[in-house]
């Protein structure tokens, strides 16, 4: 799906018992699939055991309550002979999981040739462990129901994708100094995390770098920002807060994403140092 496709510059809030409740394109997915169930004569039972899935599980994906991962979709093309029609939603049954106010982003980002991204608070989504996402998205205020915690986890570690795929995507990471020491889920929680972050950080596609605590004036005082390049090319800004996300194409306001980019990048401590500290944070767990 290109960026075209959807509105350039949308703004979504993530607040609202109508953001929490299941997506429609799930309950439109599993519409289908007992369309075609039927279609065939076969009872749920009977499709379970034909795809090794449970019972349970097949009534949860017709119903709407939980979503369809690739694998099921396949199994259930080749059973139900369903001709695509299940296997072309897949992408957006995958994107409902996200945040509503996110799923803009995610669609442009999955394409991205060029990733760079700035966090002074945080670790960022693409390089969480599964404790630190867990930790974060469940001391959401207000709280969230398990469903809703085990559903935005899940889609969180699928992004990660983008870091190995192929073609590679160029990523690049200023992580702020006071993210790293804050301690998101405790010790155990936190060296899971900064073992993870070394690990990708040893991608040949992924440059990891820490902004020190120095008490200087940089472009990353303002909060977050990432900064991305499409496949057509074009460069991207996005900035989120308080579950609020914008994605910016205003050339103007994007070239000066760049700008801050290329200074932020030069004010943090380079690649080895940064690992160097990361490692010596770990020690410090």
């Amino acid at each position: 799906m290109r960026m075209g496709d959807r509105d350039a510059v949308r703004r979504k809030t993530g607040g609202g018992k109508g953001a929490e409740d299941r997506p429609r394109i799930w309950m439109g997915y599993g519409k289908l699939v007992k369309h075609f169930r039927e279609l065939t004569g076969l009872k749920q039972t009977e499709l379970a055991d034909a795809i090794g899935y449970s019972v349970e599980q097949v009534a949860s994906i017709e119903q709407g309550r939980r979503p369809a991962k690739i694998a099921f979709t396949e199994a259930t093309e080749r059973v139900l002979n369903a001709g695509g029609a299940l296997r072309v939603l897949q992408e957006d049954v995958d994107l409902a999981r996200l945040p509503l106010f996110f799923q803009d982003f995610a669609v442009i980002e999955a394409e991205a040739v060029s990733h760079f991204s700035y966090d002074p608070l945080l670790i960022p989504g693409l390089l969480q462990t599964e404790g630190y996402a867990r930790a974060l998205i469940s001391g959401h205020c207000p709280p969230r129901s398990d469903e809703i915690i085990e559903r935005h986890v899940e889609a969180r570690l699928d992004r990660q994708r983008l870091l190995t795929r192929e073609p590679s995507t160029a990523l690049c990471f200023v992580i702020g100094e006071a993210a790293l020491r804050n301690a998101i889920g405790g010790a155990d929680v936190m060296r899971a995390a900064f073992r993870r972050i070394l690990e990708v950080g040893d991608l040949r596609n992924v440059e990891v770098q820490v902004m020190p605590i120095a008490g200087e004036v940089h472009p990353g005082l303002d909060g977050p920002m990432v900064f991305l390049e499409t496949m057509e090319h074009q460069h991207v800004g996005y900035i989120e807060s308080q579950e609020v996300g914008v994605v910016i194409t205003d050339p103007a306001v994007v070239s000066a994403f760049g700008l801050r980019c290329g200074k932020l990048r030069s004010r943090a401590l380079n690649v080895a140092e940064s690992a160097r500290l990361i490692e010596q944070l770990a020690g410090e767990q």
